[in-house]
Order: structure tokens, then C-alpha cells, then sequence
């Protein structure tokens, strides 16, 4: 690594540095001294790698960890990090020291920069060969300008085991249509996904667009510095290999009762008052973008500084069987499915189910456990720095080392948000609590009146039990009063007379008001099964 960058990597914010160390985890990157937590057992002989998470590591572990990387990729990646982080930064102060002449427009794009989710998803690798760089225009126009375009694709997954683009669809402030094409990825393709796509074997023979082309009319249509919107924008960006520095991600702008990214459907629906597609239709590119570009739409028109409340999805219930598993995905295509059981601890069975393997470079396997309980806890095990995927499920990064000393990363995630399986589990608890809930009725009031009873026979027998106690302590006292008679003279003889009579009276006070407790007992067994006759 030169100088330069050494002394740039020095100089950048801790969270930054954690966000590009946690990128390079993602995307299996080693330095000099390994992978980071190899790393950290080389730079640290105390901890080591047992304190992985790079949000808990101080700047220097961070900086001399980043430091290491001697590869042209892996330098030019943190260069690129680096800069993205810079650049946004300008934005932000340009913002604040011009608000009052920011448009409402520019003000979304500022809370889009500002989502702390926003580094980890749009650093994008526009350093490597085929991607597109938009050129910013003057800043004084950028600040001021309102003009946006509202964008949507879908992508079909390859035998490489990379997305491909193979429709995009463009519309701008009046929802006209800017852009619709099919686009041929001119590579085998693994799973056209149909269901989300529309798209099946065949359909794009006879096309000819190519990435190459939409990318040429995009740069054409974002040319004057127009806003790009889109829901989950980043995805489509890097299906795009564009990267553009002003965008509006529709997820990141609003936030849920639950503090998650919010899907296209919950917004269409919170905000715009409608479902944006029936549960089972076909994803429609088209519709995608205008919703997008709606939902933004409705943001400037109600006050960008203006929180609306979002609707909480209905959670259906989910089996118990479905939800006792964990998804282990990014998994290299080279790593046996076998070899998985190590990211487990070995005191837990699992079966292990491969998903749809298809001929790309990496696939998904379903870790199927006997109970929830272990799948919970079994995931809570795992080796690996916790975070959440878009949809607020917890995950992990995992490191997996082979028989043969290799090592790799694989994703270890939960089937459902956490506090959405809370709610289920609560949910569940209340349907049992309603199940007994007419079986206990049934029996309270029979159940009642037998407390009462066993109440009074236990209160009669701890009078009984204090009374011979009573007598005996009153027989005690007697003989010691008539050998005391004999021993002492009469002045004695009173005083203990009189002792005596004041601890009789407080045990006939005690008799008396158990007694009391007695008979208020049985006046409300009697009240209580005259309710019952009365019923």
C-alpha cells in the first residue's frame, strides 16, 4: 500500500473505518496478516479474534488492519470507500451551510445520505472495468435543482452466479415513461425467476439491448444532474454498474413503528392508501417506479421534516417447523454442503437442506433444527459479528475453514425479524391463553369456593394448635406461680399474678380475632354460593 492511501486510511473517522472493514469481511478480503479475525490474532495476544466486531475495536486496530492490504484490487477498493465517504460528506456540508436555498428535492437526497445504512450500501466498486460514473454538475445548480426520475429493474441470476439486468424501467415527475426495455445479459442464465421477472426461456432471443446501451441512455437522461428514486436503489445500481452521487432510496427516507427499512408495498400502502400488488402477482417493473416515484411525491407535498406513521404488516402465523431453521447463504459453489455443520456447535442436530443450487458461483442451504428454541440459540453460537439484512433479519458473517486450512465466508440468518418472532411467540401464547381461557372459567368459581374451605380448615387447625399451646403455657405458668407461692414473699407473688393475667388476656384477644377471620370466611362462602344459585 503507498503512503498515500496509508496516510488517508489514518486520517478517516473510526465509523468509517469500521464500515470498510466490515465491507472487506463481507467480501472476503485479506491483508498481509490474513482475514481480519486472523488479523486480530496476530495483532492481538490477549483477545484476539474472540472480539471480532469492528464496531467495538479502537481506530488504531482498524486503520493497522486496513493497512495490510498490498493487493491492486483490495487497495483501489479501500481507496474508492474512502472517497465515496468524502464525497458524501461535501454534500452534507454544502447542505448545511447553504439550507435555506436547498430545495425540498435535495433535502430528501440529504436524508438519504445521512441513513446510517447508506455506506453499506452504496460504496459500490465503479473502480472495476464496464461500470459508469454519472459527472456531478456546479453545485450551485445542484443544491437548487428539483428534477427527478424515478427508476426500477429486474435481474435474472446467472450460471456465474452474478445478476444480470434484463428489464429497466425509467419515469419521471409525471410518471411518463422515460425508459422501458428488456435487455439481453448475453450469458447463460441459471434462474430466470419468473415469478418476480415475467420473464421465461426464450423471451429475450430476439433482443438486443445490452447493458452497454441502457447504461449510455441513462447517462444521457441524468446528464443535467437529475435526481435518481428507486426503493432499494442500490440493487439496481449495481445491475446497472452506474454510479450516480444524487439518489432518494424510498426505503431509507421513511421509517417503521419498529425502526426497520420499510418495503415498497408497507409505503405504497401507509402513504399512498392502496396495495401495490395482490399477495401472488407477478412483480411489475413499470408499476415499481411509479409507486416510488408517488411515494416521494407525497413526501415534498405533506413536509419532508413530517413523520408519518407507518403500518405494522399483519405477521402470518408461521409453523413452528418453518421458523426452527436458519439460512445459510453466500456459500461458495466449491464448499461441500457437509462442511457446513461446522459453523454449528456440535451439541446440535441439524439437518441440512440445499436450496435451488443452480450452476453459479455460490448457493443457499436451509438448517433445519428439531425445535425453535434450538435454532435461536444455536444462531446466538455462532462465531460471527451480528447485523441485519434489508428486511430486519438477524444475520452473521461467518468464517468457515476447510480440511484442507482453506477459509471462506458464508451468511448465517434468521428466518423472520427478531421482534416479529417475538410477536409470534406472544401471539401464540395468547391463542393458548384463550384456548384455557373457557376451561379455566368454567373451573374458578368451583375452584373459589374451595379455597374458602381449605382456608377456614387451615386457620381451624392453627387455632387448634395455638389453643393446646395456649393451655400448656397456661399450666406452665400455674406451676410456676405455686412454686414461686411457696419460695417468695407476697409482693412477688402479685407481680406475677398480674404478668400472668395481661398474657392471658392477649391470647384471648389473639383466640378472638381468629375467630373474627373465621366467620368472615364463612359469610363469604355462603355470599358466594348464593351468587351462584342466583345465576
Amino acid at each position: 500500500m503507498d503512503d498515500k492511501l496509508a496516510a488517508a486510511i489514518a486520517a478517516a473517522p473510526a465509523k468509517v473505518l469500521t464500515e470498510i472493514v466490515k465491507l472487506a469481511q463481507r467480501q472476503g478480503r485479506k491483508g498481509t496478516k490474513g482475514s481480519w479475525k486472523e488479523f486480530l490474532n496476530v495483532y492481538d495476544k490477549k483477545f484476539g479474534s474472540s472480539l471480532s466486531d469492528p464496531g467495538k475495536r479502537p481506530k488504531d486496530a482498524l486503520a493497522s488492519f486496513l493497512q495490510t492490504f498490498s493487493g491492486e484490487d483490495d487497495s483501489k477498493f479501500v481507496d474508492n470507500v474512502l472517497k465515496s465517504h468524502s464525497s458524501r460528506e461535501v454534500l452534507l456540508q454544502i447542505a448545511k451551510e447553504a439550507s435555506d436555498d436547498v430545495s425540498p428535492e435535495q433535502r430528501l437526497v440529504h436524508l438519504t445520505l445521512e441513513h446510517p445504512l447508506f455506506m453499506a450500501k452504496y460504496v459500490f466498486p465503479s473502480y472495476e472495468k464496464d461500470w459508469v460514473v454519472t459527472k456531478p454538475c456546479k453545485m450551485s445548480k445542484l443544491v437548487k435543482s428539483d428534477e427527478m426520475l424515478a427508476l426500477d429493474c429486474e435481474m435474472v441470476l446467472c450460471e456465474d452466479g452474478t445478476d444480470a439486468l434484463v428489464r429497466v424501467c425509467v419515469v419521471d415527475r409525471d410518471l411518463q415513461v422515460k425508459l422501458h426495455e428488456k435487455v439481453n445479459p448475453y450469458k447463460p442464465v441459471a434462474d430466470y425467476r419468473a415469478e418476480i421477472t415475467g420473464i421465461h426461456p426464450g423471451d429475450l432471443d430476439n433482443v438486443t439491448c445490452s447493458l452497454r446501451d441502457i447504461q449510455k441512455s441513462l447517462k444521457k437522461l441524468l446528464s443535467k444532474g437529475s435526481i435518481l428514486v428507486g426503493h432499494g436503489l442500490h440493487n439496481d445500481l449495481l445491475a446497472l454498474k452506474l454510479d450516480h452521487a444524487r439518489i432518494i432510496d424510498t426505503s431509507l427516507i421513511y421509517k417503521n413503528s419498529v425502526g426497520r427499512v420499510p418495503s415498497l408495498s408497507n409505503l405504497c400502502e401507509s402513504i399512498l392508501g392502496y396495495k401495490l400488488r395482490e399477495e401472488g402477482a407477478p412483480h411489475n417493473c413499470l408499476d415499481d417506479a411509479r409507486t416510488a416515484m408517488k411515494i416521494v411525491l407525497a413526501k415534498l407535498k405533506h413536509g419532508v421534516d413530517k413523520e408519518t406513521p407507518l403500518l405494522v404488516s399483519n405477521l402470518k402465523s408461521v409453523p413452528d417447523d418453518e421458523l426452527a431453521r436458519l439460512l445459510v447463504h453466500k456459500i461458495p459453489s466449491a464448499v461441500p454442503t457437509e462442511e457446513l455443520r461446522r459453523v454449528f456447535p456440535a451439541n446440535f442436530t441439524i439437518e441440512l437442506k440445499p436450496l435451488k443450487k443452480g450452476q453459479g458461483k455460490h448457493y443457499s442451504v436451509l438448517a433445519i433444527f428439531k425445535k425453535l428454541r434450538e435454532a435461536h440459540e444455536a444462531f446466538q453460537k455462532v462465531d460471527g459479528s451480528i447485523e441485519k439484512d434489508s428486511a430486519g433479519r438477524p444475520q452473521k458473517l461467518v468464517t468457515l475453514v476447510s480440511d484442507s486450512g482453506k477459509t471462506t465466508t458464508v451468511c448465517v440468518r434468521q428466518m423472520v425479524p427478531e421482534d416479529s418472532l417475538q410477536d409470534q411467540q406472544q401471539k401464540r401464547a395468547l391463542e393458548l391463553e384463550d384456548r384455557s381461557g373457557q376451561k379455566k372459567r368454567k373451573t374458578d368459581q368451583s375452584s373459589e369456593d374451595g379455597h374458602h374451605l381449605e382456608e377456614i380448615e387451615r386457620l381451624k387447625q392453627e387455632l387448634r394448635v395455638q389453643g393446646e399451646a395456649h393451655l400448656k403455657e397456661t399450666e406452665r405458668l400455674k406451676q410456676e406461680l405455686e412454686e414461686k407461692d411457696v419460695k417468695n414473699h407476697c409482693d412477688d407473688h402479685l407481680k406475677e399474678m398480674e404478668k400472668l393475667k395481661q398474657h392471658i388476656r392477649a391470647k384471648d384477644l389473639e383466640i378472638a380475632t381468629q375467630d373474627k377471620i373465621i366467620a368472615d370466611l364463612k359469610q363469604k362462602l355462603n355470599d358466594a354460593k348464593t351468587t351462584k344459585k342466583g345465576r
